[in-house]
């Protein structure tokens, strides 16, 4: 299905149309659909059950990590945000959709945002996560992150005034650095990133201790190196340097072959690893014939993702000393699917690693893709990429509001440059324009939806509290 609100008429591509005429387009969007019209939100009379759109997604998963998952998302209310994209995507379906289409992070909440290595070794600040990558209004996106900053601002006790400053400032940045590429030629709009000088000169901006802040964010996120994740994931046995175990958290494989069902899994990761090799570029490819398979672990990973198979595989090279870490995580269908419409994928992982190639900068040089047969003969589908490279990850709970907003803006500023790189980002300017209605409109979302995030929140709650679902705090 189409999101309400696409137009289908006219030419394909901004390139068919004159700029004058993408701007019409965007102008005519916003008669469609009024900025304003994007403000509070209140839910559709049928809206589904929250926990059981968690249930649902859960019984896909690994089922003895299904409890963590439910442990994580317990912790608070912007935890329990960070893994209900599934409730948020129903939502948004239901409200005013521009029309105005790009390729959608489809869960761009405030720690999707990090600071990463770019392929020639330069510290950016990009989105990172990318499992329910989609196109669809471009609004959608906007609208999680806004939100989530309203989350973070009320567990941090901000004034309503200082969440909405936190808001305004985010989407501010994200409607002036869209204008700003309106005018920009397109290669320029395809090489524009964000390094650290631009974080450092928006830093300064506000003063205080935010210029040193930075400064130490930046040196930390360039000690988060592979050799590190090596240093702190494995340990030196007999045999060599293995995966350290951590049950449940990380489960070798030497460990789960303990388990009759689990009999064949080596053979299943390794044919996952050759399969991926070829969706890499033959000089990739290549580097990666260098390195040999020693390890493999399940891993448990971030909130929304606890129970997708997720595995962790140690490659070495010339020696102990010349390791290779890779992450190959199951991709299931995006969250987005049932309400954007759009191109149909025939494998999962290809899905997050194209909207990734298209929307980041930083790209990872081992990031492909496969489809695997489990031994329980389900086909799954998987996307790799390299763990840990120069990652920085924000922690909204140590900022104070004037931090949070400039961290707010770096994140509405970034993914402004990953829509303008998959839309219009003429048209989207036009409908955004030079004043700051959408951005108190998107404050006026936000605070409604942080209110019912909180209670879906308690509803999940309840659930654990009734014996409904089990919780493990991990």
């Amino acid at each position: 299905m189409d999101v309400p609100g696409t137009s289908t008429a006219g030419p394909r591509t901004p390139a068919e149309r004159t700029p004058d005429e993408r701007a019409a387009y965007g102008r005519q969007a916003r008669k469609r659909v009024p900025r304003a019209a994007h403000g509070r939100w209140e839910p559709q009379p049928d809206r589904p059950d929250p926990v059981g759109t968690v249930e649902r997604q859960s019984a896909e998963r690994v089922p003895e990590l299904v409890p963590i998952r439910y442990g994580r998302m317990l912790e608070s209310p912007f935890r329990f945000y960070r893994g209900a994209a599934a409730i948020m995507a129903a939502d948004l379906a239901s409200s005013p959709a521009s029309g105005l289409r790009v390729q959608l992070c489809g869960d761009a909440h405030p720690l999707n945002f990090r600071l990463l290595a770019s392929p020639e070794r330069r510290l950016v600040f990009d989105i990172n996560d990318f499992d329910e990558t989609l196109r669809g209004p471009f609004e959608w996106d906007v609208k999680r992150l806004a939100a989530g900053l309203v989350i973070a601002s009320r567990a941090n006790g901000f004034s309503e005034k200082e969440q909405n400053r936190t808001v305004r400032a985010c989407v501010r940045a994200y409607r002036e650095r869209m204008r700003m590429f309106a005018g920009m030629r397109t290669l320029d709009i395809w090489y524009a990133l964000d390094d650290t000088e631009k974080i450092t000169e928006l830093a300064s901006s506000i003063g205080g201790d935010a210029v040193e802040r930075t400064a130490r964010a930046t040196a930390r996120a360039r000690t988060r190196t592979h050799l590190e994740a090596y240093a702190k994931l494995t340990r030196v046995t007999a045999e060599g340097r293995r995966i350290t175990p951590d049950p449940p958290l990380i489960t070798p494989l030497a460990q789960l072959a303990a388990d009759p069902s689990e009999a064949g899994r080596e053979r299943e990761l390794r044919t996952l690893v050759g399969a991926y090799a070829s969706t890499l570029p033959p000089e990739r490819r290549h580097l990666l014939r260098h390195y040999r398979l020693v390890d493999m672990a399940r891993k448990v990973v971030g909130v929304g993702s606890v129970g997708t198979r997720c595995w962790v595989l140690l490659l070495l090279g010339r020696d102990d000393d010349d390791p290779l870490l890779l992450q190959a995580k199951e991709a299931q269908e995006s969250v987005l699917a049932p309400y954007a419409g759009g191109e149909d994928y025939d494998n999962q992982g290809r899905r997050v690693v194209a909207g990734q190639r298209l929307m980041q900068t930083a790209g990872d040089i081992f990031l492909g893709w496969t489809h695997v047969v489990g031994l329980d003969g389900r086909g799954r589908d998987f996307y790799v990429r390299q763990l840990w490279d120069w990652k920085g990850i924000a922690r909204p709970e140590t900022m104070g509001p004037g931090l949070l907003a400039l961290f707010g803006r770096l994140c509405g500023a970034s993914l402004a440059r990953a829509h303008a790189r998959s839309g219009d980002p003429v048209a989207i300017a036009a409908y955004l324009g030079g004043g700051d209605r959408f951005d108190r409109a998107l404050a006026d979302f936000a605070q409604s939806y942080a209110d019912r995030n909180e209670r879906d929140f308690a509803a999940l709650r309840d659930a654990w509290r009734s014996g409904r679902i089990r919780a493990e705090r991990l």
